[in-house]
């Protein structure tokens, strides 16, 4: 049995989770700067928003990608949604559910209420199988229902509309005093989650988040895995107990897996060389660590680049036009109930309106 040296790709994975935390508070910082330029009426200087605040509006970011497919056109509402989102698919399809583990801040946090807990518990404490199978499929029925209403029930020019409803150009305004102003309904509820977090690891992750749901479903698409050899397996188990997903990677030769990240843990905590290995499967040659890494840093910067160099990064939604719909934005709800629906499918047949009544309302 040959001993395999003990680099830990982990170090750099916290590097990367840390520095795109920090950015995405930098990003946090310059909404509310922002924010308060709006909420002065402009009369305090004028700070311009942030464009990768987008990333926090999944569902229209992944409206803004489906109207693309449909129809070629980019919508320039949330412009940089759309790419981040095109960048997270891509990283999904080469190195798996990868975004999850690699960038983004709530799986970061998931990951640090997890360890806070593994210091209390001396273990992580896995949901019983009863539970886990059930509330698993939660984010599902979640991400079930975002599909079939956007892709069933919405026709394009319903999806182009609500891109362009004021409700849609405001909703990260609206994210943000959500926040801002939280209830205490709404506060008790993610006290809750932070609890749970800590008690069952990656709790909001495994069974809530219909994001990580939809990357799960990608990344079995993709070609590059997690391999184990089992000739030169020694049955440690240390890559099972290792893996934050839970997944029996000590008992199958290729870790197929929706709940899989690609963190490389269980590679990482393996003592025989070329036992447990990222490999593509297609080519049947290794994968080493340091370019996995690479790859997922290098295909999310060259999309996201993309779209900053060819001028689809920021809206082009003037301060004016800002400033005037944030006189209203209370009035502006998400007209996504039976009768908005309706309206937006109506729209669909005439060549002359192209935006929803609330902005001609707000016009």
């Amino acid at each position: 049995m040959e001993k395999k040296k003990k680099f830990k790709i982990q170090n750099y994975r916290f590097v990367i989770q840390t520095a795109f935390a920090l950015l995405c508070i930098w990003i946090g910082i310059e909404f509310y700067l922002f924010v308060r330029f709006l909420d002065s009426g402009g009369a305090s200087g004028f700070f311009p928003r942030p464009p990768g605040v987008d990333g926090f509006l999944p569902i229209s970011s992944f409206m803004s990608f489906y109207l693309f497919l449909k129809t070629g056109e980019i919508s320039m509402i949330h412009p940089a949604g759309f790419f981040i989102f095109t960048a997270i698919l891509l990283v999904s399809f080469a190195f798996g559910k990868s975004f999850c583990s690699w960038f983004c801040p709530v799986g970061f946090l998931s990951e640090l209420l997890g360890d806070l807990g593994k210091l209390i518990f001396r273990k992580n404490i896995r949901m019983p199988k009863f539970l886990d199978y059930p509330l698993r499929s939660l984010k599902y029925l979640l991400l079930g229902f975002l599909l079939y209403s956007v892709m069933f029930v919405m026709s394009d020019m319903a999806v182009k509309s609500f891109l362009e409803s004021p409700y849609n150009i405001v909703s990260d305004i609206k994210m943000y005093y959500f926040f801002a102003d939280i209830s205490r309904f709404s506060l008790i509820v993610i006290s809750i989650l932070f609890l749970l977090s800590i008690v069952f690891r990656g709790f909001w992750c495994r069974y809530l988040c219909p994001y990580g749901g939809f990357l799960g479903i990608m990344s079995l698409l993709s070609t590059n895995k997690i391999k184990r050899t089992a000739s030169s397996c020694i049955d440690c188990k240390l890559c099972t107990k290792a893996c934050p997903s839970f997944i029996q990677v000590h008992k199958v030769n290729t870790v197929i897996s929706d709940e899989c990240t690609s963190c490389l843990n269980c590679v990482d905590v393996c003592p025989v060389k070329d036992t447990l290995e990222l490999k593509n499967v297609v080519l049947k040659k290794r994968v080493n660590k340091k370019i996995a890494a690479a790859g997922v840093v290098g295909i999310f910067i060259l999309v996201t680049g993309f779209g900053m160099l060819t001028g689809y990064w920021q809206n082009n939604i003037s301060k004016e036009e800002y400033l005037n719909h944030y006189k209203y934005i209370e009035e502006y709800g998400h007209p996504t109930d039976t009768k908005k629906m309706r309206e937006l499918n109506e729209e669909s047949g005439s060549k002359n309106e192209s935006v929803t009544p609330e902005r001609k309302k707000s016009n």
